[in-house]
């Protein structure tokens, strides 16, 4: 994934970055021109972490509308040179999503920029598809020209156009084209298009599927080893120890076992899971030699193997297990996090302090530590949970970590749950709305906003209502 550069937590910048509610609380009582600067480098710098699940655009639009700040750094980024030559959904992404929000605002210079960068941009599709839910059918349709004429009147251009129509995320503007009998030829290439794409999906219904006939286990254990020798090397260990769901029997268990202890590094591992799928009595003894492996794809395949464990047998085995620092440790001490009782609340505590010790506030596998502490009700965590809620970069982690502290922190109300109903992600606006404490001021007139606010997700205005129809008290 891309790795941001993110500035410090007590910043205007890195608050703004990181998505916190304190950011817009710090950029309106900054100087204007300064957050405007601070807003505009995250618009155009996507801060994200993991741009498909954490949340910015919302937040980011907001803020601009709050600034009454100025399109001229959006629209210089869109319309660089690099778009056209490298286009780039990372690059561009962030900056058309917050357009789309502010013209869902009424903000009329947005609504013609992402117009003509769905005309001529390079990364058009993003843009239609921000017009296709916020635009009108007048505005629509007269983009179908230019959008149509991006395809050439090639086999491979209308193949192309073809190919568009069926990924677009939101097909309303394809549908008025095909229906507009003001541009009759655009209509004629979306109606043909549209064909095109029905009769594809019907050759793929048409085309067999299913697994190849008469593997054996041992076929199916050299078949994952070929990958190996692929250019570039392919992973089959997963789709093989599908395979042996399909083909292997109780008689093949020795072969199975036998891989699983000392077989090559692909067959090894396609061993391991589908033993540790089917709870084979040996699995949790293969799997912790396993993870003394050289070969990370077998220690990986080992604990995946365990981590989808759902028995008894290995939440005991965990409890050995979770004191490792190896990976096997980590993944035991997730395990008791998902599914342990509170006596494994020490062991999830310890785990999570190593955790972040080792990788600091955005390591890996923090979320269901974090969620496990919470869940398991250990105070003693409510330090380091503060901790990461305040310097991770994840916007997801920052939400695990307030549920965390609402179960942990008797000061939460009062504290980080005000913030939270400016936050980025709706998760965390929702339990802000139920938990923030109304003895802050500014907790009633952000809660009127969010219910007014068209734009704010149906979970949240539904929690925020219920606060306010109960007179706004703490639940």
């Amino acid at each position: 994934m891309f790795d941001p550069d993110i500035a410090p937590s007590g910043t205007l910048l890195g608050l703004l970055q990181r998505g916190r509610g304190d950011g817009p609380l710090h950029a309106l009582a900054a100087p204007r021109a300064d957050a405007l600067a601070a807003l505009e480098h995250c618009v155009l710098r996507d801060p994200r972490l993991d741009w498909r699940v954490e949340s910015r655009s919302l937040y980011y639009a907001r803020l601009y509308s709050d600034l009454e700040g100025p399109l001229d750094g959006i629209e210089q980024h869109l319309f660089h040179p690099d778009d056209l030559i490298v286009p780039d959904e990372h690059r561009c992404g962030l900056a058309l999503s917050v357009l789309g929000h502010l013209a869902g605002y009424g903000r009329r210079d947005a609504l013609r920029l992402l117009r003509r960068y769905a005309a001529t941009g390079g990364c058009w599709e993003w843009a239609l598809d921000e017009l296709a839910i916020r635009d009108g059918e007048a505005g629509l349709r007269r983009l179908g020209p230019a959008v149509v004429g991006r395809f050439p009147r090639t086999p491979d251009g209308d193949a192309a156009l073809a190919r568009a129509v069926r990924e677009a995320y939101e097909p309303r503007p394809w549908q008025l084209w095909a229906e507009d009998t003001a541009q009759p030829a655009t209509a004629e290439r979306v109606r043909k298009a549209a064909e095109q794409v029905s009769f594809d999906r019907w050759q793929r219904q048409m085309r067999s599927a299913g697994p190849t006939p008469g593997w054996s286990v041992a076929a199916v254990l050299d078949w994952a080893e070929q990958g190996l020798d692929a250019h570039p090397v392919v992973e089959r260990d997963q789709p093989a120890a599908r395979c042996l769901a399909a083909v292997a029997g109780a008689e093949d268990r020795p072969a199975l076992l036998a891989a699983a202890q000392r077989g090559p590094s692909a067959a090894r591992a396609a061993a391991l899971r589908h033993l540790g799928d089917r709870r084979d009595p040996r699995c949790l003894d293969l799997i912790e030699a396993a993870a003394e492996a050289v070969e990370e794809r077998v220690v990986r395949a080992a604990v995946e193997s365990f981590e989808r464990m759902r028995d008894d047998a290995a939440l005991v085995r965990a409890r050995h297990w979770a004191v490792r620092t190896d990976p096997l440790g980590g993944a035991a001490a997730r395990m008791l996090a998902r599914r342990g009782g509170p006596a494994d609340a020490d062991l999830v505590l310890a785990a999570l302090r190593r955790t972040v010790q080792a990788g600091g506030a955005d390591a890996e596998g923090l979320d269901a530590l974090v969620e496990g502490v919470g869940r398991l009700a250990a105070c003693r965590a409510a330090p380091l949970l503060r901790h990461l809620y305040r310097e991770t970069s994840s916007s997801q982690l920052r939400g695990t970590a307030a549920r965390a502290l609402a179960l942990a922190d008797p000061g939460f109300a009062a504290g980080f749950a005000v913030e939270c109903l400016w936050d980025c992600e709706e998760a965390t606006r929702e339990l802000a709305a139920h938990r923030a404490t109304s003895g802050d001021v500014r907790v009633l007139t952000q809660l009127r906003r969010l219910a007014a606010d068209p734009a704010e997700e149906a979970e949240v205005q539904t929690a925020v209502r219920g606060r306010l129809s109960s007179g706004g008290a703490s639940r």
